[in-house]
């Protein structure tokens, strides 16, 4: 498993095309909507990870998690997972944590609607049983939870 890093989509599709032609799985760091759509429509990249939520901008009645209703039907058809780095929520004060939580919170239930995979990175050396339980408290449904750990 490979991770493409990069704010330029020009550059992340050239690193996407290099991996896949060694049949590795691409995993791609999402950014904002614009760019991860892009990605999405991409049938090489099998995961889209979201490991920050912090530098996107909410409006008044509506979050930006960097993942809506057309980017799940374009993830869905294209068969790319949705990845959600564990890692975000350690160590953050009280107004970044509930950010974090709310767009996770957000996505999860985007991706329940619309039948996209979820999968779990960086867990660490955390119980899984305290992980489902989270992601249950989250909203996850349990089928989604248990697909999430393979």
């Amino acid at each position: 498993m490979e991770i493409v890093d990069s704010e330029n989509i020009n550059e992340a599709r050239k690193k996407i095309d290099k991996l896949f032609q060694t049949g590795k799985e691409i995993v791609v760091i999402a950014r904002d909507s614009d760019f991860n759509r892009k990605i999405l429509e991409n049938k090489k990249v099998n995961v889209l990870l979201f490991s920050n939520f912090l530098g996107n901008k909410n409006r008044l009645k509506q979050r930006d998690s960097g993942l809506n209703h057309v980017l799940c039907k374009i993830a869905k058809e294209n068969d790319v997972s949705i990845g959600i780095d564990f890692s975000i929520f350690i160590h953050k004060n009280s107004f970044q944590l509930s950010h974090l939580l709310s767009s996770t919170m957000q996505n999860i239930s985007l991706c329940s609607k619309y039948k996209v995979k979820i999968l779990i990175f960086n867990i660490g050396n955390r119980d899984k049983s305290e992980i489902i339980s989270f992601l249950l408290t989250l909203g996850m449904p349990s089928y989604m939870v248990n697909k999430a750990f393979n």
